[in-house]
């Protein structure tokens, strides 16, 4: 059985930790694209920090790296499950770099 979109939320929230929100939209192709907003930090302005990149991967795994990262970058000592997955995340990142794509 499929997850639905709730869940899936529900279950991301878990894994950012209490430092962030997870909405997910469907794109154009019916994907989820998952969003991970940072309630402390901002980027542009008065916008919060997010993992959504405009034409770039935005699913589970893409979101949740750009996440881990975000946490161990700006809010280091903080916990959140997902942080059980850094070894994973750098590696995806180094072989990202490997193949001459570059990171968001």
């Amino acid at each position: 059985m499929v997850a639905s979109k709730s869940a899936r939320e529900r279950k991301a929230a878990v894994e950012v930790g209490p430092l962030a929100t997870v909405k997910i939209d469907l794109g154009a192709d019916k994907q989820f694209l998952y969003k991970i907003t940072c309630t402390t930090c901002t980027a542009k302005g008065h916008r919060k920090w997010s993992t959504h990149r405009s034409g770039e991967d935005n699913g589970y795994l893409a979101a949740m790296d750009r996440w881990i990262f975000h946490l161990t970058e700006k809010h280091a000592g903080a916990e959140a499950p997902c942080l059980a997955y850094l070894g994973a995340a750098q590696q995806r990142l180094h072989e990202r770099r490997e193949q001459g794509t570059q990171p968001s």
